[in-house]
């Protein structure tokens, strides 16, 4: 199994080895890698079964570095980054010529970010190479917010997880791009109110992708457990199945019927950045219960309620 621990010059030896090693971020863990080496990105994708048509996301810790590796970086993309860096926010910027093209799948765009995360920012200081990092989780399954899943999940296939807590955000980072106006391509730990009101305009938000996404995390079915989910239709569920055989997702209540033991409550305040925070956990945790099926609750339809929903659903994608 892979060692767990707080060492970031352990970590910067693997990784300058070529090899990869499990980082801490405020959303999730990440399985990161050299971007700039094709041979390391190429286990990257073998380790999480990731397909090769779905691009990673580049990590740094400052501005200065990323230019190194975009074309071009826009006022708006600029204005964003200033108000959001470090944080969970991915911009896709035209790349240069030194990040492979696994990478980006092929696009003419890279996605980048600053994480906001002391012990990544300072394992990033220390590197002369930025991180290819998508979720340390295998491909489609949920996402990981603490070392011990990533340790469940790929603790055979690498050396060393970084352990940095819990993360604090708890879902993925909103994607922006520029092309022809402000588009999110994934929502996210930055809502969409946040990005209209830093750019004073409306944005377009991108449908999901069920092939050849143009920007990472856009897949229809994905962040899945194993067990199926339901949106709707708990009633029918409860006249096929036993109660101690259902398993509930909710925002807030404790639904009659169903006993207690095989309920997630994300939130008992009703704060949608705590249910941010718990998502994968408690879809984690569902999937553990001797349980058949998960009926998932949608949040309200507003700031991270909506990226919240958008992982529900694809949970619950067929």
């Amino acid at each position: 199994m892979a060692t767990i621990g707080k060492d970031i010059y352990e970590a910067k030896k693997l990784l300058t080895e070529g090899q990869v090693v499990a980082i801490p971020t405020e959303t999730v863990y990440g399985l990161a890698g050299n971007a700039l080496n094709e041979k390391v990105v190429t286990t990257i994708f073998e380790v999480k079964n990731r397909p090769a048509f779905d691009p990673l996301i580049v990590h740094s810790n400052s501005l200065e570095k990323i230019q190194h590796f975009v074309r071009d970086f826009p006022e708006t993309a600029q204005k964003l980054a200033r108000q959001f860096w470090p944080g969970p926010l991915t911009l896709l910027l035209p790349r240069k010529d030194n990040i492979p093209d696994l990478v980006t799948s092929g696009l003419e765009n890279v996605a980048v970010r600053i994480p906001n995360h002391p012990l990544t920012l300072q394992l990033l200081d220390i590197l002369d190479f930025p991180l290819a990092a998508p979720s340390a989780n295998p491909f489609g399954y949920i996402s990981p917010t603490a070392a011990a899943h990533v340790q469940a999940q790929l603790g055979t296939q690498i050396p060393y997880i970084l352990d940095g807590g819990t993360c604090n955000v708890g879902i993925e980072s909103t994607i922006v791009g520029f092309e022809e106006g402000v588009i999110i391509y994934r929502l996210g730990g930055i809502s969409i109110e946040a990005i209209e009101k830093a750019v004073g305009t409306r944005v377009e938000v991108m449908a999901h992708s069920t092939s050849n996404p143009a920007a990472p995390g856009m897949l229809k079915s994905h962040y899945a457990p194993r067990k199926p989910v339901f949106l709707q239709g708990l009633e029918s569920l409860q006249q096929q199945y036993k109660a101690e055989d259902i398993g509930i997702l909710s925002f807030q209540r404790v639904y009659p019927g169903i006993p207690a033991k095989n309920h997630v409550v994300l939130s008992e305040e009703g704060s949608l950045a705590e249910a941010a925070r718990c998502l994968f956990a408690g879809l984690r945790k569902l999937d553990a219960l001797p349980v058949k099926v998960i009926f998932a609750e949608l949040m309200p339809e507003k700031e991270l309620g909506r990226a919240i929903n958008d992982r529900i659903r694809r949970a619950a994608a067929k």
